[in-house]
């Protein structure tokens, strides 16, 4: 069965500078890239909320073991798949 490039079950393939898949965002270039932006805003998201609930009540030490332990993977999720380039790496240095 032959299946013109443009559709997919019956719908129109919608042509997008970016895609979300899972929780990567890959963005349209000549070669695979990944958009590190919002991932970069989730791990912000998640460390303020962990700060705004917990500074008063907790010891330096016990936030940053939590940041380590539940925001870290919020940033790093997906990017195996990526050839980060250097930008991207400079990039996630200051996170």
């Amino acid at each position: 069965m032959l299946i013109h490039c443009n559709w997919f079950y019956q719908n129109p393939i919608r042509w997008v500078a970016e895609l979300r898949y899972l929780v990567v965002f890959i963005v349209r270039a000549r070669t695979f890239r990944c958009l590190l932006s919002y991932a970069k805003c989730s791990f912000f998201g998640a460390v303020n909320g962990l700060f705004g609930k917990l500074l008063n009540l907790a010891s330096e030490t016990a936030i940053l073991e939590l940041v380590r332990s539940q925001c870290t993977p919020i940033l790093l999720y997906g990017l195996e798949s990526c050839q980060l380039s250097n930008a991207d790496l400079c990039s996630l240095d200051f996170c």
